[in-house]
């Protein structure tokens, strides 16, 4: 009887294993990269532009945002909706008085770029269209690149015409100056109007009528973004994009002289107040906007560097807010819309590297850093307008000792980019390589998986080759540069072909591999079967246990720490999505799947339609770290799960 008994135990036990997923994980829910976690209030996608109305109500414009719409509104630091649909405006340019906002647009419909809208402020309706330049046909950079009212009168800057173009704000044309390069547009108190010419390092003035009064010759590297007429100091304030990475203030009576500056000298890169790369109060990146309102607040809107030629997946939203006295008051910040960060085992996932920026904490985290120098490395892929990805904000990291290498990559890339770091250079990440590129001695794109170990080593499924390469890593140079050696062909197991992602991981000597879907040309998307090989560099590459069937189709991406594999889905029948599955690697059972437990403050329902969209980490602690990347609330959500 005792012994039935056992059996009778041991046989409940079995059951209550086999239902276990269905009573959800013990999971708690977070997010990062984002001031807020909820769609509603979740702070707008790359804000390029920015107007401040007197009463301080803060507009921003961006190209592209998943949930709302392209014009985002902000008061005292929360959101007040938004304008237009999610995809309607460049981004580039926008501007306002007490009725009407008035904001590059996108071609679409009946025009085409050069574009600009004006919209009610109360309705939040279009209801005016002016084609400004005769460049129709620019849909990935800006052709209007700045926009200024004052009274009836519009100004604007039509990039590929070299000239202003002065509207009444009725849209009847009045006159053009004349002036190559114009960029962002002030009018001060005579109603002069002042254009920077970025690529110049100048900013002119010219009069109502069109004759130039005066030019300012900025600093040697000078990048003039953004300008403000301050009519309350009568100074002209310009953002400054180029090293100095800081907002000048200029004197404008009589000839105009330089009366101060506002921010760090040298932005997020000095390395007198902080870490190279690290943002703060007053570590500026690329100012692209700058207004005040009737309180005297001073409001900066930054655009961290990143993100090639899709503007709408630029380097991120990071709007600060300044009193009078010049004390920081609040941010609002959103630096994620299609990517993701990895924890960071050198500091057991404290941080999180992205393909361009570093966070910590929790409740929409700190952000810790901006990881490009454009003026060190002006190569670097990351922003790079020709680079053929849209972008490169997926992040995958490697520690090995005291060595940190990043690994950055687009959507669903078939080319991988591969950075340092060392003392010198802070949280500045180093170009170093690319796969396929002369550095792996390969030109076949990578489209049968990729994945980057522990140990430095990295494993690629290189395209219409039949063979996983294994490139292991040979050791780093003085200033921290790592180096591979040859890579070691494997023949891709016949029952997982097509192949279409690798994950191994080095501390046990295990190889997850996920079968595409079969007959499909779709080389980004995963079928049903992954399987699972303890012992793959020991010799074991054929025989598989266990063989993981998913009971969802449309799994996107995976990845695998400890003692789990995790599966993030798109959108199919029957699916599991936004849920996060945890399958076991010993027994292939589905052991968990991780939930949004934390529903009022975090969204995180954003499907997954991205080849690296989730990452996962053992922590010290015995606690799973997974982030998956949350496309509609721009931002990455964190699941922390402790078996």
């Amino acid at each position: 009887m005792v012994q039935k008994k056992r059996i009778h135990a041991a046989l409940f036990a079995a059951a209550i294993a086999t239902i276990a997923p269905a009573c959800q994980a013990q999971n708690t829910t977070d997010w990062l990269a984002n001031t807020y976690g909820t769609l509603a209030a979740h702070v707008g996608n790359t804000a390029r532009s920015m107007w401040v109305a007197p009463e301080g109500v803060i507009y921003t414009a961006s190209m592209w945002d998943e949930f709302e719409g392209g014009v985002a509104i902000y008061q005292n630091g929360k959101s007040l909706g938004s304008i237009g649909a999610h995809g309607e405006f460049q981004g580039g340019a926008i501007t306002g008085n007490a009725t009407s906002i008035f904001a590059a647009l996108q071609p679409g419909g009946s025009y085409g770029s050069g574009a600009v809208g004006r919209y009610n402020r109360t309705t939040k309706a279009r209801d005016l269209l002016i084609q400004v330049s005769a460049s129709t046909n620019q849909p990935r950079v800006d052709v209007i690149t700045g926009l200024a009212t004052a009274g009836s009168l519009l100004y604007a800057s039509d990039f590929y015409g070299n000239r202003v173009r002065i509207y009444t704000t009725d849209g009847v044309w009045k006159r053009d100056i004349n002036v190559s390069g114009p960029g962002a547009l002030a009018l001060d108190a005579a109603g002069n109007v002042w254009v920077a010419q970025k690529s110049e390092g100048s900013t002119v003035e010219f009069s109502p009528t069109g004759a130039l009064l005066n030019t300012i010759r900025m600093p040697s590297g000078s990048q003039p973004s953004s300008l403000y007429f301050d009519a309350l100091s009568g100074q002209l304030m310009i953002g400054d994009e180029g090293p100095d990475m800081n907002i000048k203030r200029y004197k404008l009576s009589g000839t105009p002289t330089l009366a101060g500056t506002f921010g760090i000298q040298g932005g997020y890169l000095d390395t007198t107040t902080g870490i190279k790369g690290q943002v703060g109060a007053k570590r500026f990146t690329r100012v692209t906007g700058i207004g005040k309102d009737t309180a005297g607040n001073l409001y900066v809107l930054n655009n961290p560097w990143g993100g090639s030629w899709d503007l709408g997946r630029n380097g991120g939203t990071d709007i600060h807010a300044y009193n009078s006295a010049g004390n920081l008051r609040w941010t609002l910040q959103s630096l994620n819309l299609e990517g993701i960060a990895a924890p960071d085992p050198a500091t057991d996932g404290a941080l999180f590297y992205g393909g361009t920026n570093i966070y910590s904490g929790s409740a929409g985290g700190t952000f810790v850093a901006n990881t490009v120098d454009p003026f060190t490395y002006p190569s670097d892929p990351r922003i790079n307008m020709n680079d053929h990805s849209r972008d490169e904000h997926f992040g995958q990291l490697a520690t090995v000792g005291a060595n940190r290498i990043l690994v950055a990559s687009g959507q669903n890339p078939d080319i991988f980019y591969f950075f340092h770091f060392n003392a010198a250079n802070g949280y500045i990440a180093i170009p170093d390589a690319t796969l396929p590129g002369p550095a792996f001695k390969t030109t076949a794109a990578v489209r049968d998986g990729f994945n980057i170990d522990s140990k430095g080593g990295v494993w690629a499924g290189l395209d219409k080759t039949g063979f996983i390469y294994h490139y292991p890593l040979t050791g780093f140079d003085a200033s921290g540069k790592p180096t591979w050696g040859p890579g070691i062909p494997i023949r891709i197991p016949a029952s997982i072909q097509p192949l279409t992602r690798i994950v191994y991981l080095a501390d046990s000597d295990t190889m997850i591999l996920g079968q595409g879907v079969v007959g499909s040309t779709d080389w980004t998307s995963i079928g049903t079967r992954i399987e699972v090989y303890h012992g793959w560099s020991a010799g074991n590459t054929t025989s598989p246990n266990p063989v993981i069937n998913l009971t969802h189709v449309g799994a996107k991406s995976i990845d695998a720490a400890g003692r789990y594999l995790f599966v993030g889905y798109w959108f199919g029948s029957g699916q599991a999505l936004p849920n996060i599955d945890a399958f076991n690697l010993a027994t292939g059972n589905l052991d968990t799947t991780l939930v949004n437990t934390n529903s009022r403050a975090v969204d995180a329902s954003s499907a997954i339609d991205a080849m690296y969209g989730i990452r996962a980490y053992l922590r010290s602690t015995g606690e799973y770290v997974v982030t998956k990347n949350n496309v509609k609330g721009s931002s990455i959500t964190v699941y922390r799960w402790t078996p």
